[in-house]
């Protein structure tokens, strides 16, 4: 969907329950008590709407890009708790359902029964746990598959909560309207769990893949080759990544993103470039050939498709060069007749990958690899420093390079690094894609 109708929708659906409250003309309250009750309504509806954005569907993310959508999904999130954190101190009554001795006329009591105070206070403290538990996963003693189990675990406890302090506290949501939207919001959230955790796997059950290929082709850096046991292999876009999940069943927790490095020419081989670091990944040599393998849809928006420019630059760190390849690739096999220039940086030579390959690519007309590296050995012959400002301007100089597309993949720092530099040199915004996974 295009971003302005997901942006228009999205807005409609946390305004529609203040608007079904204020159709209702129940007897005015305090000012603040009605922005109490509004800011509780809203957050409510942020989080039911949370499931959506995390259901990995690409009709929400495939405009705007995975990491768009989710880091639009992390700040909402933390909105809604600030909302959910505050509106309970608006409120000019007292929480109690009797009235207290000094209250004769009740005007001071929400009405609150013990169960709904009880999942309100549960839904209050839980939340805050739950986003810091979200923003510092990286510092948690678990990995990420428990922390996963933990999320969803922890979202439908929240949910379930909220749900029920609001149809039986909330002043608006015990009318029939209200009420049935907070339910098809509520099916709408379990919708996209039963999709991420049953029906998604259950389809990938029926489409099982085998690895082929493990090698080692750089320091810490393997290549694993897929093929699809039966059936056509996965469909994607040069640049794509997919969640790969290795020897596991299709419904385990165990799959984590990887950016595709083979062309879509290459099919039904589905290559990709691993890296040692986390849990998932330090023992990805020990993967031998025929353990089975699963693949989600292929997602991300590092991709050629739907933008015209005079040449393509391609910008990599380390790792980052695996949807680069694929993309480098893809131009190779349709003889794309636009210039394009690979610049790759590592910190030393031993992390460069497909050297061989890479090198027959900067023979090709039209295409030119620049590698660059940080920390060289004494013979090494290239370019040595990072990719900076200074950099930027010595390989993209050229006259025309503002009207070139310029793809970049690595390291957040220099990502945000190579965009300041590309925009000092005068690279229109529009012209540079990324996608940036990690933000706290």
């Amino acid at each position: 969907m295009h971003p302005i109708i997901l942006f228009v929708g999205y807005l409609l659906i946390t305004i529609t329950p203040l608007l079904l409250g204020a159709l209702q003309n129940l007897p005015p309250r305090p000012l603040l008590d009605e922005i109490a009750t509004g800011l509780g309504m809203t957050a409510f509806a942020i989080l039911l709407v949370e499931f959506v954005l995390s259901g990995r569907f690409r009709a929400i993310s495939g405009r705007i890009g995975m990491d768009v959508t989710m880091r639009f999904h992390q700040l909402v999130a933390r909105t809604a708790l600030i909302f959910i954190l505050v509106h309970p101190y608006l409120y000019s009554a007292e929480f109690f359902g009797t009235p207290l001795p000094w209250d004769a006329t009740g005007e001071r009591a929400l009405g609150l029964d013990t169960g709904s105070l009880i999942t309100g206070l549960i839904a209050w403290v839980a939340l805050p746990c739950f986003v810091l538990m979200a923003i510092f996963r990286d510092q948690l003693p678990y990995r990420y598959e428990v922390w996963r189990a933990m999320h969803a675990i922890g979202a439908l406890v929240i949910a379930a909560a909220v749900t029920h302090h609001a149809l039986e506290a909330g002043r608006y949501s015990g009318d029939p309207w209200l009420a049935g939207f907070w339910f098809v919001l509520l099916g709408l959230a379990l919708a996209s769990l039963g999709w991420t955790y049953v029906i998604a796997p259950l389809s990938q059950a029926g489409h099982p893949y085998e690895v082929t290929t493990v090698r080692k082709i750089a320091l810490r850096t393997w290549e694993l080759v897929l093929r699809p046991r039966r059936g056509d292999a996965l469909r994607f876009e040069a640049g794509q990544f997919a969640w790969l999940n290795l020897g596991h069943s299709p419904f385990s927790l165990d799959e984590n993103p990887f950016s595709i490095s083979s062309a879509p020419a290459e099919r039904p081989d589905v290559r990709f470039v691993i890296k040692e670091a986390g849990d998932s990944t330090r023992r990805i040599g020990d993967v031998t050939p025929g353990t089975v393998a699963w693949l989600g849809d292929a997602h991300g928006n590092l991709t050629l498709t739907g933008r015209k420019a005079k040449g393509i630059a391609l910008i990599a760190g380390g790792v980052g060069i695996a949807p680069l390849l694929s993309i480098a690739r893809q131009m190779r096999a349709e003889d794309d007749p636009r210039p394009m220039i690979l610049l790759y940086g590592n910190r030393v030579a031993e992390q460069i990958v497909y050297a061989d390959e890479l090198e027959g690519l900067s023979g090709r007309p039209n295409m030119e690899v620049v590698q660059i590296v940080s920390e060289p050995r004494p013979d090494w012959a290239g370019r040595v420093g990072l990719i900076d400002q200074e950099t930027i301007g010595q390989v993209f100089g050229f006259e025309d390079a503002a009207e070139w597309l310029y793809i970049l993949c690595g390291p957040p720092g220099m990502l945000e690094a190579v965009e300041d530099a590309l925009l000092a040199h005068g690279v229109p915004g529009d012209q540079i894609v990324a996608e940036q996974f990690y933000y706290d």
